[in-house]
């Protein structure tokens, strides 16, 4: 059944899902705030490349305007984290009464926030490690086939099947703590120091310090949400990290491609949050509070 989806944002995802969706025959819409990003999408639709440099275009509708989305059943978030209070000001006037918003953002704290104002019976937890590099507006590189993890929530099926009809690997999982901390293990683990390094994923396996710090940095992050009491999705944070950036070796993290256009970063929802999780916990974790401190800096 192809359905209508919402996408909210128009960065690397965004318009990564875009192609896929439509591809898939599903009729997309792109709410986001990016002049040029929603005049590329428009003129232009959602491109692809992959690694052989072949090009793809699929039709898609963007917009800046919210009421020309209104009454969506079916939104995803893949804006900053930075910018999910918009996003959620935004569905607060669009969301349909029974409609459903899928947040798949980096870092902790979307979900809670979206559902201040949309409730929490609208608002579903997933994680995904698809990486995407941003070549342009309405343009973008595949990075890496990931896996796309939801939470169990039967008002999702339509999402559900939209995104498994786009050949995307979907599971679904049980217990969202694990999957948001799981995440969060690989983003504090890759992101902060690819955009330090300004190096793709995969460098960070081909030297010895870069390694031994992505180590240092997934363990701590453990170390906390074990304080916290989740359960991971994985027994080894080090190799579960290793093997994101193995997968996604030649994709350039949201950090670093965030970092290298002067945008603002995710670093106080990943590195951030991590810290401040620690310190309420008596855990001490140097190597995210460095990251964290640096990444602002810059």
């Amino acid at each position: 059944m192809k359905e209508d989806i919402l996408l909210v944002g128009t960065g690397a995802l965004s318009t990564l899902f875009a192609a896929r969706l439509s591809a898939a025959g599903h009729n997309v819409s792109m709410l986001g705030t990016w002049k040029d990003g929603l005049q590329a999408l428009n003129e232009n639709g959602a491109r692809i490349t992959d690694a052989d440099g072949c090009e793809r275009t699929f039709r898609v509708r963007a917009t800046s305007d919210p009421d020309e989305v209104k009454g969506s059943k079916h939104a995803i978030v893949l804006v900053k984290s930075w910018q999910t209070k918009r996003a959620a000001d935004q569905l607060k006037g669009i969301l349909a009464p029974d409609g459903i918003a899928l947040t798949l953002q980096n870092g902790l704290g979307n979900r809670e926030r979206l559902a201040q104002d949309l409730g929490p019976r609208r608002v579903a937890l997933g994680i995904t490690t698809t990486g995407a590099t941003l070549l342009g507006p309405g343009l973008v590189k595949v990075g890496g086939e990931g896996i796309i993890s939801l939470e169990s929530n039967p008002v999702l099926a339509p999402i559900e099947a939209a995104l498994r009809s786009s050949n995307f690997n979907l599971q679904i999982v049980s217990d969202t703590r694990s999957l948001m901390w799981g995440k969060l293990v690989i983003n504090a683990a890759i992101n902060p120091l690819t955009a330090l390094l300004r190096v793709p994923n995969g460098e960070l396996l081909n030297h010895p310090w870069a390694r031994k710090v992505m180590s240092a940095l997934a363990r701590e992050t453990a170390q906390v949400a074990e304080a916290e009491r989740v359960s991971l999705p994985f027994d080894d944070p080090i190799q579960a990290a290793e093997e994101v950036a193995r997968k996604t070796a030649k994709n350039l993290s949201s950090m670093f491609q965030d970092v290298r256009r002067g945008a603002p970063t995710e670093i106080d929802a990943i590195c951030g949050a991590v810290t401040r999780r620690g310190e309420k916990h008596g855990i001490d974790t140097p190597y995210n509070r460095s990251c964290w401190q640096l990444v602002k800096s810059i």
